[in-house]
This record gives C-alpha cells, sequence and structure tokens, in this order.
C-alpha cells in the first residue's frame, strides 16, 4: 500500500518520493492519520476503507476550492485514491503550533475574506459529502431556506428518525422555516461547513489554518454560528470577522436554527443525550 502512496506522490508532484518514515498522528475519529517522510518532504495521510473514497474525493475537492480562494490557510490536497482495501488522501504537511496574540483576529478576517467567494448555481455543491461520517446532501437549491429545509435539518431528522430517535416537534420547526429566515437574503457562500475548535489551528509561525471540512455554498452564518457552539472561538475572532463582512442583523436568532443541524447530527452518529439536547433546542427556536 504504501509503495502505491509513494508512486502516487511521485507522479502526481513530479519528484520521485520514497517515505523513510511513517509515524501515525491524528487522523479524527474516522480516519487514521500517518506523517509520512523522507529527508526533503512530509505529507499528511489519512487512510479509511476503500469503500470509503468517496469521502476523500470530496474532501480533497473542498480543500482545494479554499486552498484557490488564497484567503485562509487550508492543506493543499495533493491526491486521492485507494490501495488494496484502502482509500487514502495526501494533503501538505502543516507543523502545528499554539498561536500568537493576533492569530484568532486573522483567522475571523481571512475566514471572512473566503466567505466572500460565492456560487452562481445557487446554494449546494457539484457533490455530495459527509458532515463527520454522515452523508451531507448538496443538491443545488435556488432558494436557502428550501435547502436548508430539505437537505439539512429534514435530511437531518429523516436519519433520526431511523435510528429510533423521537422529535415530536420537529415537522412543526420544518414548516416554520420560512417564517424564521423571513427577510434574510444571504448570498451562497463558500463554507467551511464543519467549523468547530477541533478543525482549526495555527501553524508554528501563528498563521491560521482550518481543515477536515465539509464544503457547500452556504449561509456564511452557519460556520460562525458552529464556532459558537462548543465554548465558542477567542473575542479577536469575531472581532477579525466582523471587520472584513458584518454579519447581518438576526443572526443571534438564527444561529440555534443552524446549529440544530449539527446537534441532530451528534445523535445520528452518537445516540444518547442528544436527542433531548435536540427536542430542547426545537422548543426554544419555537417559542
Amino acid at each position: 500500500m504504501w509503495n502505491d502512496i509513494d508512486t502516487h506522490i511521485s507522479q502526481v508532484t513530479g519528484e520521485k518520493f520514497q517515505s523513510a518514515q511513517r509515524r501515525s498522528v491524528g487522523g479524527g475519529c474516522i480516519n487514521q492519520g500517518y506523517a509520512v517522510s523522507n529527508d526533503k518532504q512530509t505529507y499528511f495521510v489519512k487512510l479509511n476503507q476503500a469503500s470509503q473514497i468517496a469521502m476523500f474525493e470530496a474532501e480533497a475537492l473542498g480543500l482545494q476550492q479554499m486552498f484557490d480562494t488564497a484567503t485562509i490557510r487550508v492543506p493543499q490536497p495533493i491526491c486521492t485514491g485507494t490501495a488494496g482495501n484502502s482509500c487514502y488522501i495526501v494533503l501538505s504537511w502543516l507543523e502545528m503550533g499554539g498561536g500568537k496574540s493576533q492569530s484568532s483576529l486573522e483567522m475571523g478576517r481571512k475566514l471572512a475574506a473566503m466567505h466572500k467567494t460565492t456560487s452562481s448555481k445557487g446554494f449546494g455543491w457539484d457533490m455530495n459529502n459527509t458532515i463527520g461520517s454522515t452523508p451531507q446532501i448538496n443538491d443545488w437549491t435556488e432558494d436557502w431556506g428550501e435547502f436548508y429545509t430539505q437537505h439539512r435539518l429534514g435530511y437531518q431528522f429523516k436519519l433520526g428518525k431511523r435510528r429510533g430517535g423521537h422529535f415530536p416537534q420537529a415537522g412543526e420547526l420544518l414548516a416554520a422555516i420560512p417564517e424564521l429566515l423571513a427577510g434574510h437574503e444571504p448570498q451562497p457562500s463558500l463554507v467551511h461547513g464543519d467549523l468547530w475548535g477541533g478543525n482549526a489551528g495555527c501553524t508554528v509561525e501563528g498563521e491560521p489554518v482550518i481543515f477536515d471540512p465539509a464544503t457547500y455554498f452556504g449561509d456564511r452564518e452557519v460556520d460562525i454560528a458552529m464556532t459558537e457552539l462548543f465554548g465558542g472561538f477567542p473575542r479577536g475572532f469575531y472581532q477579525g470577522y466582523n471587520e472584513v463582512f458584518p454579519l447581518d442583523s438576526g443572526y443571534e436568532s438564527r444561529k440555534n436554527l443552524y446549529n440544530l443541524y449539527h446537534v441532530v447530527n451528534h445523535f445520528n452518529l452518537f445516540g444518547g443525550s442528544y436527542e433531548s439536547q435536540t427536542n430542547s433546542m426545537i422548543s426554544r427556536i419555537l417559542r
């Protein structure tokens, strides 16, 4: 397998690469991660079962689109493929560190700049991808409320009911989304899609980095809302963001609706108390 990966890297980069060292590093809760290197270069390689190759292909496309905006730093995708029973994605290696005093401010500014990248196709993406290991449907849709109802919350609730979840107010909430989003007409922004603290960091030089995306074109507020879901990013992040691309009025009332998507997804991934958290959030949103 490793010989196949080394050969693929060599073909794509045009430079002979033969890994002399491989060490296990964090690849998230879904994949195995490795730093592979020779005396000149290091790459980050994630592995999964061969059947999951579409997940890595979507990740590579999302990272490349974000990379091409020349705004916020992301690992550059090198190649994807299958070898034996495994699939892989190879990314540029970024040496991560603790950040500097201005790093959060710069992360906000650069994410805001990325969010100014739009699509003429509307809301969605060119392929389906995953949020965690859950399928994420990205069919192009002109109306944001329709997209969010059908392909985000509605789809998650369907999966949740199959899992045995009980969400008695789900139908009422879905019917209320047009009213909850009334007057809000966001542009289709290129979003990370899964922007919590575990998917953001800084290089040893202090440059902000985001990674492990669930990319699509959506309301940019979905990214900002998720940064608040698990405790929030540093204050400087929000200051920097609003300097470049101020949030629209009404964000505070919409962020719980957007974060509900991730809480239902956590139920679908992990079960347990996320069912009651989902129902509590629905009740608060409908008040």
